[in-house]
């Protein structure tokens, strides 16, 4: 691997990534880095699918309204009205790409199955049976493996934005103009230069012990843009999902939304009681996830259990494993038959609602930097993600990046004279446990003091400990060659800082956020907003 230099660079191949690029390469030569694989990123462990308004029964009206209400009203209006209106031209967009939809009847001319999640008041989610994210991830990459403006390119783990700070001739700005990036295969640190980046690097999900996020999920593009000193906006809201697999050798797992859209029911396995009457008697099982989430959360506390149940053996076992065959067989493997047994679940950290601050046109603070996706606080989801607006939200902002970056495409200068990487004063490493041991102290305490019920003084300890390890990760940052673990640790590290400096600031309970010291929710919605 050498330097390069192209129009535009985006960091990050799933669908926010892979979206800007394709709408940019129709002009612009465009690298797109990946760390590891190509598919190893969020976007292909998307089971559910995307929420659009594509019935004759359903109004735009009523999916903003569901977004907000899931979003405990921290949604900014104007961001809602925005995407869900551009929803129904995104599943076009993916229909022309081949996404192969399911429909109502077996011909491709069909109406598209649209099915209903958690928070949603009507059926409005389009799918590829329970392995959406695989097939979107899958036609985006085809389509741009054959695009001859989009390079590719796998195995770069990046390291920071290089800014006005990092130009030979020293002007200290936060200009961005690319990103310092470790290749994986080569060892050697390489830089890559555009007039524009784009941010799609996805969310910290990996902060925490239990995640249904792939191993890959750790802030990078957050921690990256917060030092280069863009805002991030409302870390604290992170979302748990309420159904994970609970088995011992299978940790990640997740049981999709659509379970209990198509009538999943949730028990107390000791019990046998349906409990959800107790804490949403109108939606049930249908209620938002933060609701289920801590509904499942005070359920295994309470009881002492490992784990709840969530059933749909009710319904046909022809039902069950032709809406959910993925699911269905990856469960035959571990011994359980949904058709027949319930499915043992816990909560698990799912999505990162916070993140890089950006606008309408996806610009961050940072000149020539624009952001889209998970690793963004858009204003879509506010306090808590209603199920199915992430992938949707990715296609829309994606698309606004790459509109934006043509609009104003002349007045982007060639990227300056860069400094090269300098790894001069550092050596190989023979101290990886401490490593190890660090990744594993932080994704632990995270868990126990920064999970789905908070206090302040949990809060504090977990803000005493980071403080602790920031001086020791530093320290051997600074002395030896960097690898994809330390670059990962030292953003875990990062994001815990911001997830817990945010969770401090909010004096009120709101969607994702419960603190038991402050459980009343304040007339008036705001935003935690970090600045650098």
């Amino acid at each position: 691997m050498t330097d390069t230099s192209h129009d535009v660079l985006v960091i990050g191949s799933g669908a926010a990534g892979l979206t800007a690029a394709l709408a940019l390469a129709e002009t612009k030569k465009v690298l797109v880095l990946a760390k590891g694989r190509l598919d190893s990123g969020s976007t292909a462990w998307a089971q559910g699918g995307i929420a659009a308004v594509l019935d004759a029964g359903d109004t735009f009206e009523n999916h903003i309204r569901d977004t907000m209400v899931a979003g405990a009203g921290l949604n900014d209006i104007e961001t809602v009205e925005f995407v869900i209106e551009r929803a129904p031209a995104s599943i076009d967009r993916l229909c022309e790409l081949g996404v192969p939809f399911n429909r109502e009847a077996m011909d491709e001319g069909g109406d598209l199955h649209l099915t209903r999640e958690g928070g949603h008041s009507h059926r409005r989610i389009v799918h590829v049976n329970d392995a959406t994210g695989w097939a979107v991830q899958a036609a985006l990459l085809k389509a741009a493996e054959e695009n001859p403006n989009i390079t590719l390119l796998p195995g770069q783990s990046c390291i920071d934005l290089v800014t006005g700070r990092n130009q030979a001739d020293y002007s200290g700005s936060g200009r961005v103009w690319g990103a310092y990036a470790l290749d994986e295969e080569s060892g050697k640190v390489v830089t890559h230069l555009a007039r524009a980046t784009v941010l799609a690097a996805g969310g910290a999900g990996r902060v925490y012990l239990f995640s249904t996020s792939p191993r890959g999920a750790t802030g990078d593009g957050i921690a990256m843009a917060w030092r280069a000193g863009a805002r991030v906006s409302n870390m604290e809201m992170m979302q748990f999902h309420p159904t994970c697999l609970y088995n011992l050798e299978v940790k990640n797992f997740l049981i999709t939304e659509a379970v209990r859209g198509e009538g999943g029911r949730l028990f107390n396995p000791v019990t046998g009681e349906r409990y959800m009457e107790q804490y949403d008697p109108e939606r049930m099982e249908l209620a938002p996830r933060d609701i289920v989430a801590r509904a499942n959360d005070d359920q295994i506390k309470r009881y002492g259990l490992d784990y709840v149940h969530l059933d749909i053996s009710h319904r046909s076992p022809e039902f069950v494993v032709e809406h959910f065959p993925t699911i269905h067989e990856k469960l035959l493997g571990l011994g359980i038959d949904m058709t027949k047994d319930p499915i043992p679940v816990v909560p698990a950290q799912h999505y990162t609602c916070g993140g890089v601050k950006i606008g309408l046109d996806a610009k961050t603070d940072l000149p020539g930097l624009w952001a889209a996706g998970e690793c963004t606080e858009s204003g879509l989801h506010g306090a808590n993600r209603l199920a199915s607006n992430s992938l949707l939200e990715c296609f829309v902002f994606g698309e606004a990046a790459a509109k934006d970056i043509l609009e104003c495409w002349d007045q982007l200068d060639d990227p300056p004279a860069i400094l090269p990487w300098d790894e001069s004063r550092v050596t190989d490493s023979d101290e990886e446990v401490v490593i190890k041991q660090n990744w594993t102290e932080i994704r632990r305490f995270m868990w126990n003091y920064v999970g789905i019920v908070r206090t302040t003084k949990r809060l504090e300890r977990a803000g005493n400990r980071i403080e602790m390890l920031r001086q020791e990760v530093e320290d051997y940052y600074g002395s030896f060659r960097v690898t994809t673990d330390l670059i990962e640790l030292r953003n875990l590290l990062e994001c815990a800082a911001l997830i817990v400096r945010s969770a401090l600031k909010r004096h009120e309970s709101r969607g994702l956020h419960f603190i038991m010291d402050y459980p009343q929710t304040d007339p008036v919605a705001r935003d935690t907003v970090l600045v650098p």
